[in-house]
C-alpha cells in the first residue's frame, strides 16, 4: 500500500464541507487509481420516472411490505429479510450484520475489529476494509450490510467500543467515508449505525441521552455526517431516546438534519425492536421497522381512515426503490462475485499488522531475537485459544483462525523452545458427582427413553444423574431438551468459577443451554445477545459461559441446567468449575515457568460485546495477579493485549513492553507473532485514550454514566476523550493518537498557511532510527486566546501516515479545512478566528512542533 495515498478516501472538497480539517496529502508518488468508481450516486431523471412507475403498480399492503422485515422462509442466518415483491420485479432482499465481517451462517474473512482498524489512521485501509466485507457479503447472498458503526467512544468501558472508529470526529468521519466507499463500491448497501448518541449498552434501549446541540453536531454526528456525504444508501435509528425522544421517531434528526441539511437520500430503518410506533415514526422520517412489522403493519389501516397520508408510504417507499435501483437489484438478478478468501486474508493481515500499537518499549525489549525464542515462556489462555473478535452481531465465522502460540513455534522454527501455562484457567474441569445431587427431566416432547449416559431411570420421566459431561461420545441425541435441577456442595469454603459449556444447542435470546446457581442464571451459552458467553472457546471447541459464585463448604445450594439441541447436531452439556485451589495452582504454574525462562509473554484479554458493557476497566479473571507474578518472577516480561478498549495497568512500571492487537481478526496470530519477532514494525496509534484510573475518565460521574432515572447527562459537552484529559489537566495512562515505533521519528521545518479557507501545514519527517518504519504524524489545533465558547486546549485536525526508510525524510502537507475552525453556535457554523496555535506530533500528549497563525 502506498502510505501517501490514504487521504483519498475522504476529497478536499469532502472534508472542507464536513468536517473543516485533513487527513494529509503528502509530497508523495501519486496515489492509485480506485479499483472501480462507488456505484452511481443518484438517478437520473429516466431512472427516477422508472420507480415512480413502480411505485404506483404496488398496492398498499405491498408497499407496506417493503417498510417492514419479515421471516425469511431459506434463512442464512442473517440478521434481517425483506420479501420483495416478485410480481414487479423486486427481489427479495436480506440485511446482514457486519462491523468486522459478514455475519451469517456461512464462513467468511474475520477481519480485525474496527477499533484496530482506527489505529491505522489510514482511510485507504478504511476502503479496503469495507470492499472485503462488501465483496463477501455479495457473494454469500446478502443486499445490505449493518455497518460500519458511526458511534463515537465516550464511555470507556461500553461493551460496544470493539466495534466503533474512536474518540475523535474527525478520525472517525475518515474511516467511515472509506469503509462506506468500500463497501457500496462492491455493490453492497452500506449502513451508517447508530444513529445518534448511542453510546454504550446499559439501558440501552430505553436511556434518554440528553445532549445539547453544540455537542451533537461537533463531537456525535460529523462522522454520520461524512457518511452521507460518502453515498451511504441506509442509516440505523439508534435504540435510545436523545432529548427525551426516541432515535427511530426523532423529527429533529431524521428529517431536520439527515434530509433537509445533509440531504441525505437514502432510507432509515429502526435498530432491531427499537420502533416505538407507527404513524409518529414514520411522521419523523422512519421508513422501515426491523426486524418485523410490530407496528408497522398497521400502517395500511391508518391510511385507510386517513390517520397517515398516503404520500407519506410513497415516500418511505420510494426511498427503498430509489436504493435498490441504484445498486442494481430491480429488475432481474443480478451476478454476485465468487467468493475469494485469500484475498480477504491478506487484507486482514495487514489491517492487523498495521493497527497493532507499541504502548511501551523498554529497554527495546520488542522485537524479540534469537536468545529469546531459544527460552520463551508464554503464558495467558488467549496465547493458545485465539480472541478473534468480540461478541453479539460482530461475531464472525472464520474458515481458520490459528492460534499465537502455534504462529510463534512455526515462526520461530526449529530452534526455538517455547512453552505455555495457562495462567489464567478458563475451563476447568467437569464438576464431580461427590459435590453434585441432581435429577434429570426430558422436556419438549423429548422421548422418555433417550437417557443420557449417567443417569439412571426411576421410573417415569425424572431420573437420577450423577456429573454433566455430556460431551463427545457422551453427546445427548440432536433434536432433544433436558433439565438437571438438584444442588451443588463445594468441598471448601471459596470464590468457584462455574462454566456451563456445550454446543449444538438452538441459539436463543436467552441462549440454549443455561446455569442457574441460587436462583441467579450464571451461565448461558447460544444466547442471540447479551449473554455471557466467554469468545474463548474450550480446548475441545465448546462454548463457554458462566461466572464467579461464592460457595460455603459442606452447604448444599440449589441449581438448575436446562439444554435445547438442534435438530441433526448432537447436543454437548458440561458443567465444570475452576475450584480456589485450581486458580492459585495455574498462578503458580505461569510464574515457574517464567521464572526458568530467558523471556515471558503474556496474553491478556477483556471480552467486548453487545448488550452488556464491562463491569470494571480492569483485567477480569484475575490476569492482573497472573502478569504482577509472571513480572515478579522474570524481568523480561512482554505483555500483549487482546482488548477492543481501554484497560487499567497497575503492573505497568514492572512491564517493560506492552503490544496492543486489539481484537485482531482471523489472521491475527499471524500477524502477532510477525510484529514480535521484528516481522513488521508496529504502526499503529491509539484512536482512543486510556485512562490511568477509572475515575478519571470524563464519563465517571454517575449522571453521566451509567445515568440516573434513565437519563444519561452528556454533562462532559465536547470535552470528549483526550480533549477532557487536556482540558482538566489529567494525565493518562496512554494518550490519543500514542504509538511507538521499533525506530525513531524527528519533526521539522514547520510552515503553516492559509489555503482554501483552512490552512496548509507543511512539516519534514525523518527516520532517524536503523530499520524501516511507519509513522502517524498528527496535527493539532488550539483554541483563540479568548475563545467565544469553552473549547479544548487542542483538537485534532488532520493527520498523515507514512512509511520510511532509515534515514529517509518526507516533507508532508496536511490541509486543515474551515470547519476544523469552527464552532457550532445558533444554528450555524461559526467561525473562531484570532490567533490560532498549530501543533504536529506523534501523539496528542508527543508535540514536536508549533506555530501561530491569523485566522480571519
Amino acid at each position: 500500500m502506498d502510505d501517501m495515498a490514504l487521504t483519498r478516501s475522504l476529497t478536499r472538497r469532502d472534508m472542507a464541507r464536513l468536517l473543516g480539517a485533513a487527513v494529509a496529502v503528502a509530497a508523495a508518488p501519486a496515489p492509485r487509481t480506485a479499483r472501480r468508481a462507488d456505484v452511481a450516486p443518484a438517478l437520473g431523471p429516466d431512472r427516477r420516472a422508472d420507480v415512480d412507475a413502480l411505485l404506483r403498480q404496488l398496492t398498499l399492503e405491498e408497499k407496506i411490505s417493503l417498510l417492514h422485515g419479515a421471516r425469511d422462509p431459506a434463512s442464512k442466518g442473517q440478521a434481517g429479510y425483506l420479501p420483495g415483491v416478485p410480481r414487479l420485479g423486486i427481489p427479495e432482499v436480506r440485511l446482514a450484520d457486519g462491523p468486522a465481517g459478514v455475519r451469517v451462517t456461512a464462513s467468511a474473512t474475520a477481519l480485525p475489529a474496527p477499533v484496530a482498524l482506527a489505529a491505522t489512521f489510514a482511510p485507504d485501509l478504511a476502503r479496503r476494509f469495507g470492499a472485503v466485507i462488501g465483496r463477501e457479503g455479495r457473494a454469500l447472498g446478502m443486499d445490505v450490510l449493518l455497518s460500519p458503526m458511526t458511534n463515537i467512544v465516550r464511555v470507556p468501558q461500553a461493551g460496544r467500543n470493539f466495534e466503533t472508529l474512536g474518540e475523535d470526529p474527525l478520525l472517525a468521519a475518515a474511516m467511515v467515508a472509506g469503509e462506506v466507499r468500500g463497501i457500496q463500491g462492491e455493490g453492497l448497501i452500506a449502513t451508517a449505525k447508530h444513529y445518534a448518541a448511542n453510546n454504550f449498552e446499559h439501558a440501552r434501549q430505553s436511556v434518554d441521552a440528553q445532549v445539547d446541540e453544540r455537542t451533537l453536531r461537533e463531537i456525535y454526528l460529523p462522522a454520520f455526517e461524512a457518511a452521507v456525504a460518502a453515498g451511504v444508501g441506509s442509516v440505523m435509528a439508534a435504540y435510545n431516546r436523545v432529548n427525551g425522544v426516541y432515535a427511530a421517531e426523532n423529527a429533529h434528526l431524521l428529517t431536520e438534519i439527515l434530509r433537509d441539511e445533509w440531504r441525505f437520500a437514502g432510507w432509515v430503518m429502526s435498530d432491531w425492536s427499537a420502533t416505538h410506533s407507527g404513524v409518529p415514526a414514520v411522521t419523523a422520517g422512519l421508513d422501515m421497522e426491523m426486524p418485523s412489522g410490530v407496528n408497522f403493519a398497521g400502517l395500511a389501516a391508518a391510511v385507510t381512515s386517513g390517520k397517515l397520508a398516503g404520500s407519506a408510504v410513497d415516500t418511505a417507499v420510494r426511498r427503498v426503490l430509489v436504493q435498490l435501483d441504484r445498486f442494481g437489484l430491480l429488475g432481474g438478478a443480478r451476478p454476485r462475485p465468487a467468493l475469494d478468501p485469500r484475498a480477504g486474508a491478506r487484507t486482514a493481515r495487514e489491517i492487523a499488522l498495521a493497527g497493532a500499537v507499541l504502548l511501551r518499549n523498554e529497554r527495546d525489549l520488542l522485537p524479540l531475537d534469537r536468545a529469546d525464542l531459544a527460552g520463551l515462556a508464554v503464558i495467558g489462555p488467549t496465547a493458545a485459544h485465539p480472541l478473534a473478535g468480540g461478541g453479539g452481531s460482530a461475531r464472525v465465522i472464520p474458515a481458520h483462525a490459528e492460534s499465537p502460540l502455534d504462529a510463534l513455534r512455526r515462526q520461530a522454527g526449529p530452534g526455538g523452545r517455547i512453552s505455555w501455562a495457562t495462567g489464567v484457567d478458563l475451563e476447568g474441569v467437569p464438576v464431580p458427582a461427590s459435590a453434585l445431587s441432581l435429577r434429570r427431566t426430558p422436556r419438549d416432547g423429548t422421548p422418555q427413553g433417550s437417557t443420557p449416559q449417567g443417569g439412571t431411570s426411576q421410573g417415569g420421566t425424572s431420573q437420577a444423574a450423577a456429573q454433566i459431561d455430556h460431551t463427545g461420545a457422551n453427546a445427548l441425541p440432536p433434536g432433544t431438551s433436558w433439565t438437571w435441577t438438584g444442588t451443588l456442595t463445594a468441598p471448601e469454603t471459596g470464590d468457584y468459577d462455574l462454566r456451563i459449556q456445550g454446543a449444538g444447542g438452538v441459539p436463543a435470546f436467552n441462549g440454549s443451554i443455561s446455569l442457574t446457581v441460587g436462583g441467579v442464571r450464571t451461565g448461558s451459552v447460544g444466547a442471540l445477545i447479551g449473554g455471557n458467553s466467554s469468545l474463548i472457546a474450550t480446548s475441545g471447541g465448546l462454548t463457554n459461559a458462566g461466572g464467579v459464585v461464592h460457595l460455603e463448604s459442606g452447604r448444599p445450594t440449589p441449581i438448575t441446567i436446562t439444554a435445547t439441541g438442534a435438530p441433526g447436531t448432537p447436543l454437548q452439556v458440561r458443567l465444570a468449575w475452576i475450584t480456589p485451589r485450581r486458580r492459585q495452582e495455574a498462578l503458580r504454574e505461569a510464574a515457574a515457568l517464567a521464572a526458568g525462562a530467558r523471556t515471558a509473554l503474556v496474553f491478556a484479554f477483556n471480552e467486548g460485546t453487545e448488550g452488556a458493557d464491562r463491569a470494571s476497566l480492569a483485567l477480569a479473571k484475575g490476569q492482573d495477579a497472573v502478569i504482577e507474578a509472571v513480572a515478579a518472577a522474570n524481568a523480561r516480561t512482554a505483555v500483549v493485549l487482546n482488548t477492543g478498549d481501554p484497560v487499567l495497568m497497575p503492573w505497568l512500571e514492572r512491564v517493560p513492553s506492552v503490544l496492543q492487537m486489539w481484537y485482531p481478526g482471523q489472521e491475527g496470530a499471524d500477524a502477532t507473532a510477525t510484529l514480535l519477532l521484528g516481522g513488521a514494525d508496529p504502526g499503529g496509534k491509539l484512536p482512543v485514550t486510556f485512562p490511568r484510573r477509572a475515575e478519571d475518565a470524563p464519563t465517571a460521574p454517575a449522571e453521566r454514566y451509567p445515568g440516573e432515572g434513565g437519563v444519561a447527562v452528556y454533562g462532559e459537552g465536547v470535552f470528549v476523550g483526550y480533549r477532557h484529559y487536556d482540558a482538566n489537566h489529567v494525565e493518562p495512562l496512554f494518550p490519543f493518537g500514542h504509538g511507538l515505533s521499533y525506530t525513531r521519528f524527528a519533526y521539522g521545518g514547520l510552515s503553516v498557511r492559509a489555503a482554501g479557507g483552512g490552512l496548509s501545514v507543511s512539516f519534514t519527517v525523518t527516520n532517524t532510527g536503523r530499520r524501516e518504519g511507519t509513522e502517524v504524524a498528527q496535527v493539532y489545533l488550539g483554541p483563540p486566546p479568548r475563545p467565544p465558547v469553552p473549547m479544548p486546549p487542542r483538537a485534532l485536525a488532520g493527520f498523515a501516515r507514512v512509511r520510511l526508510r532509515p534515514g529517509e525524510r518526507r516533507r508532508l502537507t496536511v490541509t486543515v479545512s474551515r470547519r476544523a475552525l469552527q464552532y457550532w453556535s445558533d444554528g450555524r457554523w461559526v467561525l473562531a478566528g484570532g490567533r490560532r496555535t498549530v501543533h504536529v506530533g506523534s501523539s496528542s500528549r508527543d508535540l514536536r512542533l508549533r506555530q501561530e497563525v491569523a485566522v480571519r
